[in-house]
């Protein structure tokens, strides 16, 4: 029942999508920034991303202007999503819309670029 319910609401939120998350998706989508696979309303544990590039293990969020007012939540949700070993990044819908080079010239470093907290690989750590 409730991936049910999760995914009836990830497939609203693909519908309803701002124009800031239609231009970014049209720039992600099938590869075309760098030949990076991405997602779009991803289930993550208890919250649902923008966009995901699980490969590098990058989230990017998208804010209007509903965000103003839930600062500490966002910053409560990025926690919990960088614990679960993903890099957060957020930009705004106007940053979006008006400095659309800026934005994804960001995405790109922050792909190219080493994560700045790795998980370890598997068979890795103190040996007895």
């Amino acid at each position: 029942m409730r991936k049910q319910i999760r995914q009836s609401r990830t497939r609203a939120l693909r519908l309803q999508s701002t124009d800031a998350e239609r231009l970014l998706w049209h720039h992600l989508r099938n590869r075309n920034l760098g030949g990076f696979k991405f997602r779009r309303q991803v289930p993550l544990g208890n919250y649902i991303a923008d966009f995901v590039c699980m490969e590098h293990r990058l989230i990017i969020e998208l804010d209007g202007g509903q965000h103003a007012g839930t600062q500490i939540q966002d910053r409560a949700r990025t926690t919990a999503l960088e614990r679960a070993g993903f890099r957060v990044l957020r930009f705004w819908n106007s940053d979006m819309l008006m400095q659309t080079e800026a934005v994804l010239e960001a995405i790109l470093f922050a792909l190219t670029s080493p994560h700045p907290n790795p998980l370890p690989q598997a068979g890795e750590g103190a040996k007895a």
